[in-house]
Formats: C-alpha cells, structure tokens, sequence
C-alpha cells in the first residue's frame, strides 16, 4: 500500500500540522514516510501545502506530480491541484470560501464543512482536525490510535492539554464528511 496525498490550503489552516500528524501515524505503524512542506514567506494567510507519502515499501522519491488524495482548503488550491489528483482518487474538500466547485467526474469527491462545524462548537483551532477525521473515514491509510500517537508526537507538550478536544474533532470529521455526486 502507498498513498501520496497533497494537503493544500491557507497558511494557518494547520496544512502542516495535519501532514504531520499523519507522517506520525504512519511512523507508529511502521510505514515508510516522507513529509514535505512547501509555503510562501507569509506566516498566516499565505499559500501552504504539503505532501505526504505513507507506504509499505520504501519510498524512491518524495517529488510528486500527481495524488491518491488531495486535500484542499481554498479557491487558490483547488485551482492549482484538482486536476493532479490521479483517476480513481480522492478530492477531500471543505466549501467554505470556494467559488469554483470540483467538476471532474472520473475521481472521488467528498465536501466537509469543518470551518462551519468548528466555528459551531466555538473551537476554530481544531478545523483541521476535524478535516483530518473526514479524510481518514474515506481513506482509513492509518489507525485511529495511531493518529492519537501522531497527535501527542507531533504536538509540543504545551499544547497536550487539546488532545481531547482534537480527539473528539477526528470524531466529528468521521461522522460529517459526505460524498459529492456529479451527474
């Protein structure tokens, strides 16, 4: 198994982190991994992304030019990386600030409305989580005690007191991801 995954949006939207947390999960599964960020020089409201690479065998490049999954966070993503997601794969995305929806018929596409759903539970800094769980419903690549390990690695001690409340934004993501039909 190798999936190759772009995780694109915002600065700030916590692309890295969630990259991260899944290069984690992976490690603690044994998987060869490969994590590679790219973002502009802004620190908030810039372009980030990052690529992910979880498999069996060993990894020969982490370069990629096309996806299994893409996640994707805004309009400048969507533009720049739907049309990179391999046939047959997965375009995960939530609508919130998208103007042009995916309109390829020969992927898989699912919409999330994490900023919605974390702006609902008053807790906007776990969105990504929760993208994260809608992610891992469609493509369960790793465990969810894995993710769990990810999240403690990945997270400096400081912040260990939010593990629940990401915890239980992996939970939500799982419960309100939904698959979009084109006809």
């Amino acid at each position: 198994m190798t999936e190759e995954i772009i995780i694109a949006g915002f600065g700030g939207q916590g692309v890295l982190s969630m990259g991260k947390i899944l290069a984690y999960s992976g490690i603690m599964q044994d998987q060869e991994v490969s994590w590679m960020p790219s973002y502009g020089p802004e620190m908030r409201g810039g372009t980030a992304n990052v690529t992910v690479i979880l498999s069996d065998d060993r990894i020969s490049s982490p370069i990629l030019t096309e996806y299994d999954a893409a996640i994707i966070l805004n309009q400048q993503s969507m533009d720049k990386f739907e049309a990179h997601v391999k046939p047959g794969g997965v375009l995960l995305y939530d609508p919130n600030g998208i103007t042009r929806h995916p309109a390829r018929k020969d992927i898989n596409i699912y919409k999330i409305e994490a900023s919605k759903e974390a702006a609902n539970l008053g807790l906007p800094k776990i969105f990504n989580m929760i993208v994260l769980g809608g992610y891992l419903k469609v493509r369960p690549i790793v465990e969810l005690e894995n993710v769990i390990k990810g999240l403690k690695k990945s997270l400096p001690p400081r912040y260990h007191h939010m593990i629940p409340d990401n915890e239980k934004a992996i939970t939500r993501g799982l419960e309100i991801v939904e698959e979009v039909s084109l006809v």
